[in-house]
């Protein structure tokens, strides 16, 4: 295979924006400023737009415009809400930008067996809106209103996977426009089967280099009984996670375990207006029965203590909790409070849960020692967490001080036995860090499956692996 490393040639994008302008008239968009927010918008990889992009409304659409990118090796780049962190939705070597937003349905609920089928352009809020009354709900909250194609195609995590799992614990099935223009349904709806590959947690995490998700099958939880949310502040980040580590170890069956240090909470008070004492904090929040929620509060209290920490504050009222997980939610945009006018550079990694409190503390100590702002928050019920580093880009020397540091976070983390990335995606951003993370073998299987797919290397090139 010739690995797509060049525009495609001006005749045959010529030809293809015109068909797609002709077949899908305004809803084929070549206008500059909505090209611009199709590039990459939430990191500092530089943006690279599209040739045009197309808002389809069907899996039948979209099949009809791979296919003729396929005929003309014109490169794809499926799009969800553009939330991703690490150049996921660039285009760097231009193309078609296969824009969901347009397919937002639910197609069924099927209450009895506790799943639904949907369009991959509905966001996680809209959903769980329309299966309010239904009593059930999609747990998996990134934070951000991704679509849920793109926390498909990110293998997303969030707030809630210390209980309820990550995406590939919660899709059942997807259908798949491959980059022939064929239409393929990964698995049915049963909740287990033998039968062959499982194709569904293959395109589960691939970052749309395998084909357009065009309807995904997820898996429901019930609505809680009852929901008990609070605060615990600790003396320091390393009691808060020892706290953490022992929370999971004990089995309790802790909904949410959230970590902020105290720049962090520092943010959160500017950006959301709130009170909160200035020192590492965990959130937490506890689902169940009325009983069951009291009991694993008064545990979870009793480990807190053991570690310094307290006093533990409950959020009782459902507006109170809402605010709380509103300013978590919030921590990309309340870091920019802390150093105004400056870049935020998100980025994650993983650790096994038992070196959690030392990736933590170490990566602690390298931001004190470097000068630099970057808020850590994290996800730490399953040992991942995040930064929110501030970097000025109009200093040069600045900005060569937060990629050495983001080097070293990431070696840190390998060398702990864990993961360059825990939740946010290998885009473009990371795939220098798969050589070290994975084995040269790994590698080569990732790489045949991807031209075995997609032997034009027309489906988002550039991402994952090189080909």
């Amino acid at each position: 295979m010739t690995a797509l490393n060049a525009h495609p040639d001006k005749a045959s994008l010529e030809t293809v924006i015109r068909s797609l302008s002709e077949q899908f008239g305004n809803r084929a968009v070549t206008n500059p400023g909505v090209l611009g927010t199709h590039a990459n918008t939430l990191t500092w990889v530089a943006p690279q737009p599209p040739d045009i992009v197309v808002f389809p409304h069907s899996t039948e659409e979209v099949s009809a415009i791979v296919k003729l990118c396929a005929a003309h090796r014109v490169p794809i780049i499926p799009f969800g809400a553009g939330t991703s962190f690490e150049g996921h939705v660039n285009a760097p070597w231009g193309g078609v930008s296969i824009d969901t937003r347009e397919m937002n349905r639910v197609l069924a609920i099927h209450s009895e067996d506790l799943d639904c089928v949907i369009e991959p352009g509905i966001t996680r809020k809209a959903l769980n809106e329309q299966l309010r009354d239904t009593g059930f709900f999609f747990p998996i909250d990134p934070g951000a209103d991704a679509s849920l194609g793109g926390m498909v195609s990110t293998r997303a995590s969030g707030t809630n996977a210390v209980r309820y799992g990550t995406m590939k614990d919660n899709v059942l099935s997807l259908k798949v426009v491959l980059p022939n223009g064929e239409v393929m349904t990964t698995a049915r709806r049963a909740k287990k089967s033998s039968a062959g590959y499982d194709l569904t947690r293959l395109f589960v995490g691939a970052e749309g280099t395998l084909g357009v998700i065009t309807e995904i099958t997820l898996r429901l939880s019930g609505i809680p009984e009852a929901i008990s949310a609070g605060i615990c502040p600790f003396p320091s980040v390393k009691a808060a996670c020892d706290a953490t580590i022992l929370t999971i170890q004990s089995g309790l069956p802790v909904a949410r375990i959230e970590l902020a240090d105290e720049w962090q909470v520092k943010a959160f008070n500017l950006h959301s207006k709130l009170s909160l004492p200035e020192t590492p904090m965990l959130f937490v929040e506890f689902h169940g029965t009325e009983q069951g929620v009291k009991e694993q509060a008064e545990r979870f209290g009793d480990i807190a203590v053991e570690y310094g920490g307290g006093p533990f504050e409950w959020a009782t009222k459902p507006e109170d909790r809402t605010r709380l997980w509103q300013a978590r939610h919030d921590a990309y945009w309340s870091a920019l409070s802390l150093r105004p006018g400056c870049k935020v550079i998100a980025t994650d990694v993983c650790v096994p849960i038992s070196r959690l409190a030392e990736c933590v503390v170490e990566t602690q100590k390298d931001v004190q020692a470097t000068g630099l702002t970057a808020p850590i928050v994290g996800h730490v019920g399953d040992g991942n967490f995040h930064l929110t580093l501030l970097c000025d880009m109009d200093s040069a020397q600045e900005v060569e001080t937060c990629r050495a540091f983001l080097h070293r976070l990431v070696e840190r983390s390998l060398a702990m036995e864990g993961t360059c990335t825990g939740e946010h995606g290998v885009g473009q951003e990371k795939m220098k860090y798969l050589l070290k993370e994975h084995p040269a073998a790994t590698l080569d299987t990732m790489r045949a499956i991807k031209q075995a797919i997609d032997p034009q290397n027309i489906m988002n090139p550039g991402k994952i692996v090189a080909v």
